[in-house]
Formats: C-alpha cells, sequence, structure tokens
C-alpha cells in the first residue's frame, strides 16, 4: 500500500494555515497536472526529497504564525508554496513518504480558549468569483437584514479581546481559531487599545470583539509601498520581554467584528462607535459589483493609515455567534489585492556581463504572474550576493515589485534538494578595459559597449539599437567597436532587417555622429570620470593626445583624483586598444583626436 501527502486546509483571518497528514492510498490515474505535462520530471527519491523539503519549510512557517504570531513570509507566498504542495502531490500520488512526516495541524496552539472562535476568510480569485458571490446574496428583497458590507482586509495580527463590565481583561491572539496565546498584559500597555469602553453599554455583561492589531502608516499607499513586513514587526514587537512607549504607540487597533452584537450591521456599527472603536470609518455598504470594485481600487492606490492585502466582503446577516466555528464562513469572503510578492522556481543562472565588466547573475526562471506581469528572470545584483545566497536551479526564490513594476530577489524560500553546480565567468578575465573585439568569451560585454555608444548620455544614435547592433554582429560586418562608422551602404544592407531606406538612414546618424563633440566621443568610449580638468579648453584639436602624454602623478595632482582614480585614468588613457580607437577616431576626423604635432 502506497501512501501519499494529504492536507487540510484552514483559512484564519489574514493568513492561511494547513494541516498535513500521511494516509494510505493506492496507485491513481493520471492527474491534470500529469495531463498538462506540469509535473517535475523527478525520480520517485528526488520526489520524496523535495515534496519533504517543501513540507518542512511550510510546516515552519504555520508554526511561526500560530505559536508566535509572526509571519514569516506573506499570505500570497505562502498559498503558492501550498499550491506547489498540492500540484507536486498530485504529480506523485503513490509517493512512500517518510515517517518523520508527521500531523502537526491540529496541535493545540495557545493557552487560551477564544470566546468566539475565528472563522478566518475564503478567498475569492477573481472579479467573476466576487460577481457571483454578491449576485447570490443581492438576489434578495432589500430590507434590513440583508445586503453586503465591505471593510479593508488590514494586514496585521488578529486578536479577541474581552471586556467585562466595560474592562478589558483578556486578549487572545488568533492562533488556530479555537485558542491562541494569552496576550493580555502586553495589549493593555498600548495605547491604541481602549481598555475601558467609551460607554456603559455592557456593564456586567462580557462583552467580545475581533479584531486586528497593525503597524500605524503616514500616508501608506499599498500598490506603491506593499505591506513593508508590517505584520511581522507587529508579532515581533508583541513578542519582546520590554516593548518601548513608542513602539506601543505604532500599534493601532481595527475592530472588524462584534460576533454576538446586534442582529444587524448598521446596529453593531453604532454601537461600535458608541464604545469608542473606528469600525464604521472603515466598512462600507455596497448595492452592486462597481461599488465593491471601487472600494477596492481606492484602498489599493490611495493613502491609508494601515497596510492591507485586500478587501473582505460581508453580508449583513450571519449565524449567532455560539454557530461560529474556525473555518471559513458563507458569509464572508476576501478579495485580495494582485500579488506583490511571488514564489518563483530557477530554471536556470546565467551571467551578464558589462560594459565595464561587471558580472551579473540572473536567475531565469519559470515565469511568474505579479501584478498582472509575467516575470522570466530577475537580477541577483552582484556576484558577492549570489555567493552568498548559493542559488542553484531548482531552487525557489521569494519576488516582490520594487515600485510598481521592477521585480526584485528577496530571498531563497527552500533549496532543491539536488544542487547542480554553477560555475560563473572568471572575474579576473573581465574588466573596465577587456573586450574591445567580439572574440570567444568577450561578446556580451562587446555588445555592452556598443549599445552603450547609441545612449542618450554618449553618442545619441537615434534608431540604433540593441537590435541592429545584434544584426550587424551576425553578418559579421563588426570586428571592432568602430567599425560600423565605417560600413558602406551597400555593406549595412547585407545585416538582417536591414534595408535599403534603413541602410540610409543608418549611414547618416554614423556620419553625424563623426561630428560630435569630443567630451561626448570620450563618454561613448567609457573614459573613467576626472579628465575634464586635464583640460583647459575640451575643443584642442590635440585633446586625445594631451591626456594620453599625462603620468600617474600629474593626474592625481588635479585636485580630487585620488590614487585610485589617476591609476585608472592613466591606464585608460594609455591602453593599446584603446589608443588604437583614438587613432581610427583621428582618421575619420573626429575633433580632439589629432596627435601632437
Amino acid at each position: 500500500m502506497g501512501h501519499f501527502l494529504c492536507a487540510l486546509r484552514t483559512v484564519l483571518g489574514g493568513a492561511v494555515f494547513f494541516a498535513l497528514c500521511v494516509c494510505g492510498g493506492a496507485a491513481q490515474a493520471q492527474t491534470p497536472a500529469q495531463a498538462k505535462g506540469d509535473c517535475p520530471d523527478w525520480s520517485g527519491s528526488r520526489a520524496e526529497q523535495e515534496i519533504s523539503a517543501l513540507y518542512a519549510r511550510l510546516t515552519d512557517w504555520n508554526r511561526a504564525y500560530r505559536q508566535q504570531g509572526s509571519s514569516p513570509v506573506s499570505d500570497s507566498v505562502y498559498d503558492q508554496a501550498r499550491q506547489r504542495l498540492d500540484a507536486w502531490r498530485q504529480c506523485f500520488p503513490a509517493l512512500s513518504l517518510s515517517s518523520s512526516i508527521v500531523d502537526i495541524g491540529l496541535a493545540p496552539t495557545g493557552e487560551a480558549i477564544h470566546p468566539v472562535p475565528h472563522t478566518g476568510i475564503g478567498k475569492l480569485t477573481d472579479a467573476a468569483a466576487v460577481r457571483a458571490w454578491l449576485e447570490q446574496r443581492l438576489k434578495e428583497p432589500p430590507g434590513e437584514h440583508t445586503g453586503v458590507w465591505v471593510q479593508p482586509k488590514i494586514d496585521g495580527v488578529a486578536v479577541s479581546l474581552v471586556y467585562r463590565s466595560g474592562e478589558l481583561v483578556r486578549a487572545i491572539s488568533r492562533g488556530d481559531g479555537e485558542s491562541g496565546q494569552d496576550w493580555t498584559g502586553r495589549v493593555l500597555e498600548l495605547p491604541g487599545v481602549p481598555t475601558r469602553l467609551a460607554t456603559d453599554l455592557s456593564t456586567s455583561q462580557e462583552l467580545v470583539v475581533q479584531g486586528e492589531l497593525y503597524r500605524r502608516e503616514s500616508n501608506h499607499v499599498q500598490r506603491r509601498d506593499g505591506s513593508a513586513g508590517g505584520r511581522g514587526q507587529v508579532a515581533g514587537w508583541l513578542a519582546r520581554e520590554q516593548l518601548s512607549p513608542a513602539l506601543a504607540a505604532r500599534i493601532g487597533l481595527f475592530v472588524w467584528d462584534w460576533p454576538a452584537g446586534p442582529e444587524t450591521m448598521t446596529e453593531r456599527l453604532d454601537r461600535l462607535t458608541a464604545l469608542g472603536f473606528d469600525s464604521a470609518e472603515w466598512t462600507q455598504r455596497v448595492s452592486d459589483f462597481s461599488k465593491v470594485q471601487a472600494l477596492r481600487q481606492g484602498w489599493y492606490r490611495g493613502e491609508l493609515p494601515f497596510a492591507t492585502d485586500g478587501i473582505v466582503l460581508k453580508q449583513d446577516r450571519r449565524p449567532a455567534a455560539e454557530q461560529w466555528q474556525a473555518e471559513p464562513p458563507s458569509w464572508a469572503a476576501a478579495w485580495k489585492y494582485p500579488a506583490r510578492e511571488a514564489l518563483a522556481e530557477v530554471r536556470e543562472v546565467s551571467f551578464t556581463i558589462g560594459r565595464t565588466g561587471r558580472i551579473t547573475p540572473v536567475l531565469e526562471l519559470v515565469p511568474v504572474i505579479m501584478d498582472g506581469r509575467r516575470i522570466t528572470r530577475v537580477s541577483v545584483g552582484s556576484l558577492a550576493r549570489w555567493r552568498e545566497m548559493d542559488i542553484r536551479p531548482g531552487d525557489q526564490v521569494r519576488l516582490a515589485l520594487a515600485g510598481l513594476v521592477i521585480p526584485r530577489l528577496e530571498d531563497v524560500v527552500w533549496r532543491a534538494s539536488i544542487r547542480p553546480e554553477v560555475v560563473p565567468p572568471d572575474i579576473s578575465r573581465y574588466h573596465a578595459l577587456s573586450c574591445w573585439q567580439p572574440t570567444q568569451g568577450c561578446e556580451q560585454q562587446f555588445m555592452a559597449r556598443l549599445e552603450w555608444m547609441d545612449d542618450d548620455q554618449a553618442l545619441g544614435l537615434a534608431g540604433i539599437g540593441p537590435g541592429t547592433w545584434q544584426a550587424l554582429m551576425e553578418a559579421d560586418l563588426l570586428e571592432g567597436l568602430l567599425d560600423a562608422f565605417t560600413l558602406s551602404k551597400a555593406e549595412l544592407r547585407r545585416a538582417y532587417g536591414i534595408g535599403r531606406i534603413k541602410a540610409e538612414r543608418l549611414k547618416q546618424h554614423f556620419m553625424s555622429a563623426q561630428r560630435r563633440p569630443f567630451a561626448d566621443w570620450l563618454e561613448a568610449l567609457g573614459a573613467p570620470p576626472g579628465w575634464e580638468d586635464a583640460l583647459s579648453d575640451n575643443s584642442n584639436e590635440n585633446s586625445w593626445a594631451i591626456l594620453a602624454g599625462r603620468s600617474v602623478k600629474q593626474w592625481q595632482d588635479i585636485p580630487g583624483v585620488g590614487p585610485v582614480r589617476a591609476k585608472a585614468l592613466h591606464d585608460y588613457f594609455s591602453h593599446p586598444q584603446v589608443n588604437a580607437l583614438a587613432q581610427q577616431l583621428a582618421e575619420l576626423g573626429v575633433a580632439g583626436f589629432s596627435p601632437l604635432q
């Protein structure tokens, strides 16, 4: 009898939990994932290693949230990892897993029992699902018990607050929805949480509200700023042995429900306002999908005092508190914002070599969608960072959007069990004075030099870009950096995609570039900064010869030029290949490159 992972998914408020167990099961028919050809090409032992590693990581996250209240990753990354586990389980249904995979999902997570369970919230995947959810609940005749309300889904730490005779007597972390940690002593230190209710509406009666402790923000725009680790930071503050008054003041409270409160939402909000909570400010009634969409977009793009990760829809009518359970109810649902974080699998580690010889590792990824964009690669930044992170093909990495559009590598979420060797380029081979010709191994740096020449900061060659340079390279028309400036129209037309009209236009651009100032050409050739102060007149026809004749000491005599910069300037202007380029420019009649007479 084979074994396979089975999962019990529980969604609690702003976080997703799961329980995993080992279940007996026979081999199953081909799964949807297999039918689509999306399954990894793994042996049985490799699959067991990979699934076990993912299980262990999910277990760690689950334990951290449920027992410490911290959130190592965002909801979206957690959900994606959970979906990855489901997909792999479907791909290998008859897998026999190690007995070390045990059920921890149903273990008690705290010493305090919630008076009313935290139900959590289910997720609506897209606009169509939201429309369907709304239509089902708005089709009833209008009345005081009908309707739908919307709240921001604040990204914080959920808590139950228990008041007796108007005094706060208990604060319990969400935990698993049934029980959590007793946070009473710490929550009593928070000025943002009322310790005594504003009115005597509940005298001897016990009053229980559920809400979110969040990090107060100033002019926070979710689309621009993301959640920025707010939930984890609040959890960390609450876990400290001592909490400073300044940090305590940064924690706010949003009460999103009063389980045993008045029957209608309108009454509940009125009473909560009278009690001193701001629930009504952030709870809006909606009559159709357009209103829901407008609120969601407004809160996503507008300034708020807290981070959010979506909206929560609630119907006016819901069961009595005694019937609540620690599982997603039918009377509430969440519509989350586009994911600003994503879990991505590394297909390959490649390396780009820039104009100055800088080597940048780039991760080629299994495509992921972030905020509507398809992401297939991300830069690691530097060789040092890549070596420190030790990223290999098969690893799973976390991406985030920097600003609004640029994907950024955050960290390695978990590593593949098999670690293929990745050999980077030899750093000693590439530097600011290497690769002036497209010889073997120099293709990337040479191409980067070409692309820099047409940049606006250099020669500003309009209509010439990477595609043009690549076509000229593939036609074997460029053996040196300046060869394009001497090509005839007939030669240009030998390149793929360059016809008569384009050849004429390119020829005009290359000829006009020869009339550009000396300074523009030095920028195009990548001269180190600092040479300007060595010339009293940049228009001198002998400018290059003057610069090439300076010693290291003469360069260092210039104010602001230190020994490192002086050596870089001397090495550049005395380099044989650079001087050969200067000779070519002199023959083309470019100003400033004439030799000394």
